[in-house]
Order: structure tokens, then C-alpha cells, then sequence
């Protein structure tokens, strides 16, 4: 699984976990519609640090809070050199 496969799906759980919309997330984070429906639908190929900053800034969670979920464990990402 890609780092943005991983994102986008820790994305959809927050979302659920804290009975948020996508719209909702978009306001509080600040980032644009379509750049998360890109996330999201998996057309962006590299999420940037920043923006993983500003997901857990529109969930009101932590850097690490965002990122402490297995799925970011190494040996689960296809990682590109």
C-alpha cells in the first residue's frame, strides 16, 4: 500500500470515528476539495508532510495521534526511493 493509500484510509476512518464530513474536514484543515478528493480517490501519488499537518489540525488531533495507527508501520507502505 502507498503512503497516500494509507493516508486516504486513515482519513476515511477518522472520518467515521468522529462522525465528521469530508466538507467539514476540508473547512477546519484548510485544505482545498479537490486536493482531497485527489487524496481521497487516489490520483495524488505523494502526500506531503504538510498536508498530514493540516489533517490532524481539521481532526483537532496530534501530529502522532494521526500517524500511531499500524497502517503507517513500515513493513505495511510500499515505499518509493
Amino acid at each position: 500500500m502507498t503512503v497516500n493509500d494509507a493516508v486516504a484510509k486513515r482519513v476515511s476512518a477518522l472520518l467515521q470515528e468522529k462522525n465528521m464530513t469530508q466538507y467539514r474536514l476540508e473547512q477546519s484543515s484548510g485544505i482545498q476539495h479537490g486536493s482531497m478528493q485527489c487524496i481521497m480517490n487516489g490520483r495524488n501519488k505523494t502526500v506531503t508532510l504538510s498536508t498530514v499537518i493540516l489533517l490532524a489540525k481539521g481532526f483537532d488531533i496530534s501530529l502522532h495521534e494521526f500517524l500511531n495507527d499500524e497502517i503507517f508501520h513500515a513493513e505495511n507502505l510500499d515505499i518509493e526511493q
